[in-house]
């Protein structure tokens, strides 16, 4: 019996960053992709305030870092993080592992639609998913748009639908965890005249005098305020309240206003809003990123109870996925690569949940042992390596994918270093921008390069010299994942083999 044909290879759901960005991964790789979003207009609350961290390094390595930067129009912070009511200040590290770009999430996904519809990805807004169904050839979905219902098809389907992902429920994937009680309110201003920063980066308030930059713990919650420049005032207020919200609901100054008044105990002058967001934190994870032909990534997949890491895990997700994904639509996947997704960030959201977990426990107490607690870990963090360590968590830099074979070498499954590069490529980045495997040959090694003729129209092969070079040659996958390397004067045939084993695991079976 043969097969219905599907109408597109790939539908994804929800039209946020992951959604967006996985939309644009696939289509670098000529993969036909439909976005379905059930709101008519992108939102207009800023949830997310930026990007930072290795999905601002996988933006500069897709050559995409100055429209993210012209968009934003704004200088890059100084790298001081927040990290459970403390700060990590990674100002004095000449190569700070964590930094961050000012680009508040509207701004973001109206970058992001128009990057994958510059490529053909096709996004339907007002179209909501209401049913789906999966049998061994396709998934089909039904769909409301604004004029009529439809059915569309397609080889696979991402739910990047968030929080309340319609994806995972119909699926029926479980999404244990818990949710934690507090109200978690953030507010941008411009900086009020009735308020002076002074030199020390603290704030002198009218009826109030002195204020702390930085977070102060309260009897009734977290009180925090900050500035990136002279001319901006960031405060965040922390408390438990015993009602919900609608987060799809614009917090008001005045709501705003009376969070500070509970917490602080006083007011705080505030000048013009630039973004207002109010969210909830939770700590939940799918015991499965793949259902079948259903996948799930970013906050669909995955929740942290801390700020600053969720949009940029999920764009990890899709950047992952994407090219994984195409390669089953495509015909070439070896066995076992579209389950290596969910292993993969299913370790990284582990990850991302072990430090965004202990933050909790640093943030919440309000005994002499928390603060106790918070003292200690606010001593480490004055030195280098300790800050170090903290600023890669955060970023998402200290991850090391597993890989296959008995003894890989040690960059093996790392994020591949930008190396300066003589030659035809300027660095490491300026390769990975079409979305494509790369075979970085640094020692001229012909032998090496005589393997790749069977995967020429899949893998981009260069050769260029590198001061003191890590490897003599490095397999890099799409994601900027580093598959395989050789080591300085390697054998060859013990070389020649093991590359020949990585690209037919990670890339399939050479063309004949």
């Amino acid at each position: 019996m043969r097969m219905p044909v599907a109408e597109t290879d790939v539908i994804i759901v929800g039209a946020a960053p992951t959604g967006l960005t996985l939309a644009r991964e696939l289509r670098l790789a000529g993969v036909r992709t439909l976005v379905l979003e059930r709101l008519p207009e992108p939102r207009a609350v800023a949830k997310a305030g930026g990007l930072g961290g290795r999905m601002l390094e996988m933006v500069r390595y897709r050559g995409l870092l100055d429209r993210f930067e012209a968009a934003s129009g704004q200088p890059r912070p100084a790298p001081r993080f927040p990290f459970g009511g403390l700060h990590v200040d990674l100002t004095e590290l000449v190569d700070p592992p964590m930094q961050a770009l000012l680009l508040p999430q509207p701004q973001m996904e109206s970058l992001l639609e128009k990057l994958a519809r510059e490529l053909g990805a096709e996004i339907r807004r007002g179209h909501e998913m209401v049913a789906l169904r999966q049998d061994d050839g396709q998934v089909s979905v039904d769909v409301c748009g604004p004029d009529d219902a439809y059915q569309v098809s397609a080889q696979y389907l991402v739910g990047c639908d968030g929080v309340g992902s319609r994806v995972r429920q119909l699926t029926g994937i479980p999404f244990p965890g818990i949710t934690y009680p507090e109200v978690n309110r953030l507010g941008s201003f411009s900086m009020p005249d009735a308020l002076t920063l002074l030199d020390d980066g603290d704030y002198l308030v009218p009826g109030f005098g002195r204020l702390r930059s930085g977070y102060t713990q309260t009897a009734n919650g977290v009180f925090a305020i900050s500035s990136y420049t002279p001319h901006d005032l960031g405060v965040y207020t922390s408390e438990e309240e015993n009602r919900t919200y609608d987060d799809d609901q614009p917090m008001t100054v005045a709501e705003f206003g009376d969070s500070v008044r509970r917490v602080l105990g006083a007011d705080i002058p505030l000048g013009e809003p630039t973004r207002l967001t109010r969210f909830t934190f939770h700590a939940r994870h799918v015991e499965r990123y793949r259902d079948r032909r259903i996948l799930l990534a970013g906050d669909a997949a995955h929740l942290f109870p801390s700020g600053g890491v969720a949009v940029s895990a999920g764009m990890l997700d899709a950047v992952n996925l994407g090219w994984k994904l195409a390669g089953e639509v495509k015909g070439w996947a070896p066995p076992g690569l579209l389950d290596s997704y969910h292993a993969e960030r299913h370790l990284a959201g582990a990850r991302t949940l072990l430090h965004t977990q202990a933050q909790v426990a640093l943030r919440r107490g309000l005994d002499a042992a928390a603060h106790a607690l918070r003292d200690v870990v606010a001593e480490l963090l004055l030195d280098d390596p300790a800050r170090r360590r903290v600023g890669a968590l955060i970023a998402g830099a200290d991850l090391r994918y597993p890989m296959p074979g008995a003894d890989p070498h040690p960059l093996a499954g790392t994020f591949a270093p930008d190396l300066a590069l003589r030659g035809s490529i300027g660095s490491v980045a300026d390769t990975l921008h079409a979305g494509r495997p790369v075979l970085l040959d640094l020692a001229d090694r012909a032998d090496l390069r005589e393997v790749t003729p069977g995967w020429h129209g899949r893998l981009d092969v260069h050769t260029a010299e590198a001061d003191n070079r890590p490897a003599d040659a490095i397999l890099i996958r799409p994601d900027g994942h580093i598959a395989w390397a050789a080591g300085v004067d390697e054998p060859a045939g013990t070389a020649r083999g093991a590359l020949r084993e990585s690209l037919s695991h990670w890339f399939g079976l050479p063309d004949v």
